[in-house]
């Protein structure tokens, strides 16, 4: 029987049978990797309530010349990230990113910059210091470029002109071509979703840009409402399936954004009085 310590981010548990669980870790040495937590439902001295969503850890795990899971034997609490589990929008953001890891990538395969990209959304997220949508799509566009399925935003997919050359600022994404057409070449095909040069610009910085000097930029109300909506309808047409994570993200959001109004509206029959 061989070991191996890795850091690892905690992506999703499973109970298995009356005292054991299954664990799902992205790992900055080997990828994403399943392990089984043996009496860590039983034990509260064993790994201390540590083993939590989205957590990072240091673990050591054992594995057997025989097929199956690697055990855990040890686990040590770097970031615990408990403003993420206390705030229900958070939750469902940082939800979204891990169902993202957990469904399209493959086990057993490094992931150095992903992983290093979701410590630092968690991170942000965790912090409050940056907006929650801003992380997420920066996350998306990163993520997607990770997979080779980022969208081309850098000139028109049909006859190739540049951005800075299309006229008007408002420009169209065609999901099904993966990128931009311009206004010779649009059509009027249902999977269109309009941008403005501004938003695009920035989702292009955020793409490729340094990670912390991307945190530190000022979203304008605009590109944050069309950076979000572009990246939640891209991502699950290019993955072939909305992830049910997303559908909870939107219902969650929807609700927060009701009662802010019904708030709103009260204050200003309240001002007029």
């Amino acid at each position: 029987m061989s070991s191996f310590s890795t850091p690892a981010i905690m992506l999703r548990r499973t109970d298995f049978g009356d005292y054991d669980l299954i664990i799902t870790f992205f790992t900055l040495n080997k990828g994403k990797i399943p392990v089984i937590a043996k009496s860590a439902k039983k034990s509260a001295k064993r790994f201390s309530g540590i083993l939590e969503l989205f957590s990072v850890l240091d673990i050591v795990c054992s594995t057997s010349r025989r097929p199956g899971l690697s055990i855990l034997q040890e686990a040590a609490l770097k970031h615990p990230f408990v403003g993420i589990r206390a705030d229900v929008i958070k939750t469902a953001y940082a939800s979204y990113w891990a169902e993202l890891i957990n469904e399209w990538m493959e086990e057993g395969g490094r992931q150095i910059q992903l992983y290093h990209l979701f410590q630092h959304v968690l991170c942000g997220l965790d912090l409050g210091q940056i907006s929650d949508r801003a992380l997420s799509i920066q996350f998306q566009i990163r993520f997607m470029a990770m997979s080779g399925l980022c969208p081309d935003l850098s000139l028109c997919s049909i006859c190739k002109i540049k951005l800075e050359q299309m006229k008007k600022n408002e420009v169209v994404f065609d999901l099904k071509k993966g990128g931009l057409v311009c206004e010779r070449c649009v059509t009027g095909s249902s999977r269109q979703i309009s941008l403005s040069k501004g938003t695009i610009k920035q989702l292009l910085w955020i793409k490729s840009g340094d990670l912390d000097k991307v945190s530190r930029i000022r979203f304008s109300s605009q590109a944050l409402k069309e950076g979000l909506e572009f990246m939640e309808m891209f991502v699950p047409y290019h993955l072939g399936k909305e992830p049910r994570s997303l559908a909870f993200l939107r219902q969650i959001r929807q609700g927060i954004g009701n009662r802010e109004k019904r708030i709103e509206k009260r204050e200003k029959g309240v001002c007029r009085v």
